[in-house]
């Protein structure tokens, strides 16, 4: 029986969120487009096609072995993970800032998990991660009691979440500046545990809540 060889449409650059994503993983990390198919187990020809045609639709199988080939995520390749504009499109030379309402600014804080704290200390200001919620127009985050989140307490502090596609330079950054405490009065911390809807990624006890007011509330998105 004669083998038989598919062969796919292309064209002369990227042309989909899939593949712009899938070409910039793999020249990130060093790899030619043969040994990419080679270590996900498909050809040459079919890797390009992924990357070329803007109606590629992979299975998921293939979908993830890509993702653990190019060390990431099928959210990531997909787009799943970030917020994009709701059409396709391609990163382009000229980009620049606008300024986000307070209103766009609102529903991005209250739709992620997971943000930076910038905490004063006596060596510095130090900037950590940490897992959030917003009840009631405020940030909130449990920490461990001497943790470095916890040094927030009395301060006044920056607070930011952003999402960034390196692949299309497109994204968009809060920054929240305002006052924490820890939140003492029982009643309180009954409240913002049973509203919270995620935990402490870091694991361990963490029962000291940190409240941070908002006194200013800026974002700035990235468009072409």
């Amino acid at each position: 029986m004669t083998e038989r060889t598919t062969t796919y449409p292309a064209t002369e650059a990227p042309g989909g969120d899939l593949g712009r994503r899938l070409a910039a993983r793999r020249v990130r990390l060093g790899l030619t487009r043969r040994q990419t198919a080679a270590r996900v187990g498909i050809a040459d020809s079919y890797l390009r096609y992924l990357e070329e045609h803007s109606g590629a639709a992979p299975g998921t199988g293939v979908l993830i072995r890509l993702a653990e080939v190019l060390e990431t995520t099928v959210a990531e390749l997909t787009g799943g993970a970030v917020d994009l504009p709701p059409a396709p499109g391609r990163a382009a030379r000229e980009r620049h800032f606008t300024e986000m309402a307070p209103g766009e600014c609102q529903a991005l804080l209250g739709a992620r998990g997971v943000g930076r704290v910038v905490v004063p200390t006596a060596t510095g200001p130090v900037i950590v991660p940490v897992d959030y919620s917003v009840i009631d127009a405020a940030i909130v985050f449990r920490t461990a009691l001497g943790a470095t989140p916890s040094l927030a307490s009395g301060r006044q502090v920056a607070f930011e979440v952003d999402r960034i596609d390196d692949a299309f330079s497109r994204g968009w950054s809060i920054l929240v500046r305002g006052f924490a405490r820890t939140v003492t009065d029982p009643r309180e911390r009954q409240w913002l545990t049973e509203q919270a809807y995620n935990a402490p990624w870091a694991g361990g006890t963490r029962d000291v809540w940190v409240r941070v007011d908002p006194q200013r509330v800026t974002g700035r998105r990235l468009r072409v």
